[in-house]
């Protein structure tokens, strides 16, 4: 197929070449990849500036995404790749085969620098989903940076860069520019620009950006850093959000304010406790959604309010295809269980053949799990509404959860997102928490936007 960029295209491919680093900030119809690749080929075989490029991706994105992009374009019949997954004997053998363009999972990024044996010959490296490096302390952060000073280029590319607030910018940018411009150790990168916000005692939980924080982290990024939305070059949809509140009754309220009031519930199958804030807030969602985990591993139902309301959706969406996100292993199980009782064909979206059948309408309920579906799928031929059974706190899930089907290419002229909330619960914290971080997202992206003539 012929390529024929777009003018925003044309610019961020121009962008790649010309800046040795560079974060290119995108959301999901962009055509990221392919941008990618075009500023690749063009250094590879006309400008000669590069020799061999290392890409780092999510697993489904190397095994799908960067492969049929590659096999699709005209102009890179001739780009020679390799993908480099599977078991360590499969890896070896991709690596060392003659290709120009070699493509491994972040998962695996610790092995090739630090296991695999081979020399760190790449010149050039892209970030793909960039966020999946915003821990400083991960392994995978730890690796790169052992051989970033051997890249002459580093490309990171994501839709949502900052979706836990601004201080995930310092891992991500670090692996850009080495700390040039928001500096080499965390430590004096919060006391630059954060104060401390949540605390007990000694104990610090989160941090507040100081006054006039953002626009000067905005001001050191911009001479690397391009972004651009969907909603501003694309023929998108309109996105419509909404909630399907559902209550509990008196009883069921009583069993979730004791988990709340005392981190302890006693129920007939078994004792649930939570031990701190994280894992209190986890059983407190899953009591939202109806049942919870105990200490044994066992499944307590607690109330089919959410399942009701799903059924009531399903209902009166008269037979339109209907995306479910779930998070616990339980909510699959009783939304499963509700769907055969209702006599409902569905299937759970983890397979590329999952994938096919979906986009062709072949079943009207598809749950997918934003964790192992969030990135690199094509989901908006298949149907216009997602269903939050439950919603996760990591906005970054969550965006790349929608944008599979708010996208460039759905032929709906609205997308649905329903959330279903239980009233009264955490649920609703979520949905104000995940609010409240793309408000900063949307002001770094707004900050370092490109306004094209």
């Amino acid at each position: 197929m012929e390529f024929r960029p777009h003018e925003y295209q044309k610019y961020a491919i121009d962008y790649i070449e010309t800046h040795p680093v560079s974060a290119i900030l995108l959301g999901c119809g962009f055509g990221k990849t392919s941008i990618a690749l075009t500023a690749i080929d063009d250094m590879l075989h006309d400008s000669f500036e590069i020799r061999k490029v290392l890409v780092v991706a999510p697993i489904r994105v190397c095994t799908n995404s960067w492969p049929d992009e590659i096999r699709k374009w005209d102009h890179l019949s001739d780009l020679r790749f390799s993908v480099a997954v599977g078991t360590r004997e499969e890896r070896l053998a991709a690596l060392r085969a003659d290709a120009e363009v070699f493509i491994i999972n972040r998962e695996n990024l610790p092995w090739l620098v630090e296991e695999s044996g081979l020399p760190f010959d790449y010149d050039m490296c892209v970030l793909d989903e960039l966020s999946s490096f915003k821990n400083w302390q991960s392994k995978r952060f730890r690796a790169f940076m052992k051989v970033r000073p051997k890249l002459k280029r580093v490309v990171g590319m994501t839709g949502t860069p900052s979706s836990n607030g601004l201080m995930d910018l310092f891992a991500e940018y670090r692996c850009l520019d080495m700390g040039e411009r928001l500096g080499r150790f965390i430590g004096r990168y919060r006391e630059a620009f954060f104060a401390p916000d949540r605390r007990n005692g000694n104990i610090i939980y989160s941090y507040k950006p100081l006054l006039g924080a953002e626009d000067e982290i905005y001001r050191r990024i911009g001479d690397i850093t391009i972004s651009m939305r969907s909603t501003d070059f694309l023929d998108m949809p309109e996105l419509v959000t909404s909630e399907y509140t559902v209550t509990l009754d008196e009883a069921e309220r009583e069993k979730y304010d004791a988990m709340k009031r005392d981190l302890l519930l006693r129920l007939p199958d078994g004792e649930v406790t939570a031990a701190n804030a994280a894992s209190l807030s986890g059983k407190l969602s899953q009591m939202a959604n109806g049942a919870v985990y105990a200490d044994d591993g066992s499944v307590t139902a607690v109330h089919d309010r959410k399942l009701d309301a799903l059924e009531d959706i399903i209902e009166s969406t008269n037979g339109s295809p209907l995306l479910i996100a779930y998070w616990y292993k339980h909510d699959l199980e009783r939304i499963s269980e509700r769907l055969h009782k209702l006599h409902i064909p569905f299937a759970r979206l983890d397979k590329p053949e999952d994938i096919r059948r979906w986009n062709s309408g072949e079943y009207p309920v598809m749950l997918i799990h934003p964790a192992s579906a969030g990135h690199g799928l094509n989901l908006q031929h298949g149907g216009s509404t997602i269903v939050w059974f439950s919603i996760p706190w990591s906005l970054e899930l969550y965006t790349q959860t929608v944008d599979r089907l708010f996208r460039q290419g759905q032929e709906s002229e609205t997308v649905s997102v329903i959330h279903i909330v239980t009233r009264g619960t955490i649920d609703g914290r979520i949905v104000k928490a995940l609010k409240g971080k793309d408000d900063t997202q949307s002001a770094l992206i707004d900050a370092v936007k490109v306004v094209l003539a």
